[in-house]
């Protein structure tokens, strides 16, 4: 690709945030003079109607505008404190993948191309887009069965995507080298590494095939379970550029009141729920790793339902089986402990919230990538679940 190129989309970038008000409104604290009155003077092209609204609100329109590729670098930027800093996370956490629909004959183009075959002759009926998101979206269709016809969800790449979010990550290149050769204190945390964990993770999201497997393995492991189970998917229509899988008529578990208004006992919801991601950890030890309240639904029978399987993790004895070892922590261990450690990966378990927890845990991030320790990023409760899964617990 043209590097020339890739300053221009750079060039764009900035002036998009400057417009949005977003770098007048960054934390100057320890910026050098020059750069304090650079991103003062940014105020003065910023939109009026920008400068009344909340950082996270600028943010969240600035990165809207800049499109798909963006949103999904602010989702993962969100979950890396250490890089950006906790202020700026804490905005970026808020920031929602929905995006405007692309058109319907370039879906159905993108299905022809994967599958090899019109659709026509794979669905007798293929719906407008119902959701979109920054690397897919969504439509509802129906195929003919041995029992008749079956409703089904279908789930297709956005177009160019790959093309769009290769050309961004190139610029995003760029940014990470003048960041480590420039900043002396940006050094340690990597920035081109976190740029390449970046472009890995979101090329795993952008091959379907991958969320159909997962959902496979999902249903596999929890066929016997209570109150708990994943759409079925259709392996004869899916690719690496759509997956389909069955239709789910159900309530959002976001949706509280509908919830409530439909006779559920939301307390006994929440223990299924708890209880079901427990058995997935620590029985399975293969997890859906984005199982918010938008990704769940509670369909006619009172199952809860998990969809969009595009983020999956292991659990640490899952890991072990493929010869990586790991350690539980709890997360008052000290930075330089930690190190102790050696080369092998580090799961983090809570400790006593306190008030500097989350900057401990910051510093905790920064020892670990400054020695090149696998991080997994795994919150759990407390250490009794890391001697649940047979894991050495170091007490320090």
């Amino acid at each position: 690709m043209s590097t020339i190129g890739a300053y221009f989309r750079l060039a764009r970038v900035g002036w998009v945030l400057v417009r949005e008000g977003v770098i007048s409104a960054l934390p100057s604290e320890g910026l050098p003079p020059m750069v304090i009155f650079a991103q003062s003077a940014a105020g003065l092209f910023a939109r009026k109607r920008a400068m009344r609204e909340r950082r996270s609100d600028r943010l969240s329109k600035a990165v809207a505008r800049l499109g798909p590729s963006y949103v999904k670098i602010g989702q993962f930027l969100a979950t890396r404190p250490d890089v950006v800093g906790a202020e700026i996370a804490e905005d970026l956490s808020g920031l929602q993948d929905r995006m405007e629909f692309f058109p319907t004959e370039a879906a159905k183009l993108s299905i022809r191309e994967s599958l090899g075959r019109p659709v026509g002759e794979l669905y007798t009926s293929f719906d407008e887009p119902i959701a979109a998101a920054s690397i897919a979206q969504v439509h509802r269709g129906e195929v003919e069965t041995g029992q008749g016809r079956r409703k089904v969800a279908i789930k297709v790449i956005r177009p160019g995507v790959r093309r769009r979010f290769a050309a961004d990550l190139e610029a995003m290149y760029i940014v990470s080298r003048l960041q480590e050769r420039f900043l002396p204190h940006m050094r340690r945390l990597k920035p081109v590494e976190v740029t390449r964990t970046l472009e890995q993770t979101t090329k795993v999201e952008m091959d379907l095939r991958l969320e159909a497997a997962a959902l496979s393995e999902l249903a596999e492991n929890t066929k016997s379970d209570p109150g708990f189970r994943v759409p079925a998917v259709d392996w004869e229509r899916t690719g690496r550029d759509v997956v389909t899988m069955e239709w789910i008529d159900g309530i959002k578990m976001s949706d509280v009141e509908a919830l409530r208004a439909a006779g559920y006992d939301l307390n006994a919801l929440a223990d299924t729920l708890i209880q079901s991601f427990l058995r997935h950890t620590l029985r399975d030890g293969f997890f859906h790793a984005d199982m918010h309240p938008g990704n769940l639904f509670v369909d006619e029978s009172g199952m809860i339902v998990a969809v969009d399987l595009g983020i999956k993790s292991m659990t640490p004895h899952r890991l072990a089986e493929r010869g990586v070892r790991t350690h539980v922590v709890p997360s008052t261990v000290t930075p330089a402990e930690v190190a102790a450690l050696g080369p092998d990966g580090v799961f983090f378990s809570n400790g006593p919230g306190d008030p500097g927890a989350a900057t401990h845990e910051v510093d905790l991030l920064r020892a670990v990538l400054d020695r090149r320790i696998p991080f997994f990023g795994i919150c759990f409760g407390n250490q009794i679940l890391g001697r649940a899964l047979g894991l050495e617990t170091y007490k320090m």
